[in-house]
């Protein structure tokens, strides 16, 4: 098993942060320590146990540049005619995305995590039992890959063109995409807990 970063349950649930410029670009990632990372998201729970995830490990340089391509097509379709942010935390965030927009297809390893249904179209009804079934694995992929040194974002913006990323990937009809997480070792593993709003404002006990 990899070495584990030292750290408890609460830091590792506090400091699992997006990580965007301080992605390593240039350390390899082993398959074995995503693989095992992804032996531990896999114990998160699904609808009915069905576990029905799948999970695409993308290391391939051409098929990188493809998903990066649609990812950075999508992020500036989206930040088209946008103002620069004025408060501080904001324009971090946005410098910081934007960077991600230019290394997407040069991160070690992309891992897009999606589920199987029944058929080609999404279910009409029960959206949250369906991505409940797979997200919650997502995250505990994120969560163990920090604590094996690595990090990663969660990324959706590619999802507008989930058809093109489909057919280049090869990813059946009835197989969709839920998230795009970019993987690398990070610069450094000191992260701090983010700001959050007062749990006063967001905790409602027996009602609203």
């Amino acid at each position: 098993m990899t070495e584990l970063l030292p750290l408890d349950p609460d830091q590792l649930l506090t400091t699992t942060r997006a990580v965007r410029k301080r992605l390593d670009l240039d350390r390899d990632v082993p398959l074995d320590v995503v693989r095992e990372a992804i032996e531990i998201a896999v114990q998160a729970p699904s609808g009915s146990n069905n576990q029905r995830w799948h999970w695409l490990v993308i290391t391939d340089p051409a098929l990188k540049q493809q998903v990066g391509d649609l990812y950075a097509r999508a992020h500036t379709e989206a930040y088209a005619g946008r103002e620069e942010p004025t408060d501080p935390t904001a324009a971090r965030v946005n410098a910081s995305s934007l960077h991600l927009r230019e290394v997407m297809a040069t991160v070690p390893v992309q891992v897009i995590a999606a589920i199987e249904t029944d058929g080609p179209e999404l279910p009409a009804s029960n959206q949250a039992g369906l991505w409940g079934s797979l997200l919650p694995a997502a995250w505990s992929l994120a969560l163990a890959l920090r604590a094996r040194g690595l990090g990663t974002t969660w990324t959706t913006l590619h999802l507008k063109y989930e058809r093109e990323a489909a057919a280049a990937l090869g990813l059946p009809e009835n197989v969709h995409q839920g998230v795009l997480l970019p993987v690398a070792y990070t610069v450094g593993t000191d992260f701090k807990p983010g700001p959050r709003r007062d749990l006063d404002r967001i905790i409602h006990v027996n009602g609203w």
